[in-house]
């Protein structure tokens, strides 16, 4: 068992991008949750900060966390560091006080402590009254302050910020040995965090110039990966049935669509049939839901979740699947899920 440390407001959210690289994911408190067993994709989520494997879960004070610990068995050597942490300061606890307890109780157990550089860091999660004691084992990478839309080669007003894209693209099922296909790439900010996971990227736009941006950006950040661009139509994409193993796509905002001269909810209804015929799975943002668009399409929503970005703008996601007896071909190739 494991605890995992999210990230973000939205726990839900945190919790289903958590699914794409864990087992039974579930809350457990404010920024906390709980899995069976974990990928090494643990370390490309986003709103997942760490992963510990789990000790036990007991009453947030620390005289509960001391008991807990002392009567644990530890088959570990070597020097060890306690880190505690009062989540969203939800708990009212003293963590100074939690880590020289927990400290002392490892001591006396014959451990050396070292704060710099420990061979083991024990974690102490508080959350309300929950708290989660576990050896950390894996910590997600944090550099997406190093691919902000405005540093980009190319950028245009309104790109999504690197975390949500990321987020988005391991829900579509980015890992290595998939593709990732956003028939409205824009800027490329999906690609990109699909391709730096080890996904391949695909990207059609209706502008020449936005195909051309994204994949001077893909370039820049995943000069490596496979991936590739073109101008195109989302609701007619070049590409055979069952192309790509998962799609993402933000559709234009407002309530008319400047690309073809379609109305925007024909737009969305094209590009969701289309969606459907050449993927297994999707994630389409919005500023309003298009549930009911992709259940006209034939998709199965399975979440829907709102994100505020600003007090004039909430996006609305959806995660769709279809229902299918074949299994997804990056899966079919990895063997199953880990």
């Amino acid at each position: 068992m494991y605890a995992l440390e999210l990230g973000g407001e939205d726990d839900a959210f945190a919790a289903r991008e958590a699914e794409s690289a864990a087992t039974d994911v579930a809350v457990v408190a404010p920024g906390l949750a709980r899995a069976t067993a974990l990928t090494d994709r643990v370390r490309d989520l986003a709103y997942t900060h760490r992963a510990s494997e789990l000790v036990g879960e007991t009453d947030a004070d620390p005289a509960s966390a001391r008991a807990l610990l002392e009567a644990a068995s530890i088959d570990r050597t070597g020097t060890v560091a306690v880190r505690a942490r009062d989540v969203r300061n939800s708990a009212g606890i003293d963590t100074q006080r939690v880590e020289r307890e927990l400290g002392q109780v490892l001591v006396d157990r014959g451990f050396a402590v070292d704060l710099d550089d420990p061979d083991h860091e024990l974690r102490a999660l508080y959350s309300d009254d929950t708290c989660l004691l576990g050896w950390l084992v894996a910590e997600s990478r944090r550099d997406f302050g190093t691919r902000k839309p405005t540093d980009r080669p190319f950028f245009q007003p309104g790109s999504m910020d690197p975390l949500l894209a990321r987020a988005l693209a391991n829900v579509a099922g980015a890992r290595p040995g998939a593709t990732v296909l956003d028939p409205m790439c824009g800027t490329g900010g999906v690609l990109v965090e699909a391709a730096l996971v080890g996904a391949g990227a695909l990207g059609v736009d209706a502008q020449r110039k936005m195909a051309r941006g994204a994949a001077e950006n893909l370039a820049r950040y995943a000069p490596d990966a496979d991936w590739a661009t073109v101008r195109g139509d989302a609701t007619h994409l070049p590409f055979p049935d069952d192309a790509v193993d998962g799609v993402v796509f933000d559709a234009p905002y407002g309530r008319q669509s400047k690309i073809a001269n379609l109305e925007l909810d024909d737009l969305v209804a094209g590009a969701l049939a289309e969606a459907r015929r050449v993927a297994p799975r999707a994630v389409v943002v919005g500023d309003r839901p298009w549930a009911d668009a992709a259940r006209d399409a034939g998709w199965t929503v399975t979440d829907a979740f709102e994100r505020r970005v600003h007090r004039s703008l909430t996006r609305h996601v959806v995660v769709l699947e279809r229902e299918s007896d074949e299994t997804p071909r990056a899966l079919r190739d990895e063997g199953g899920d880990e």
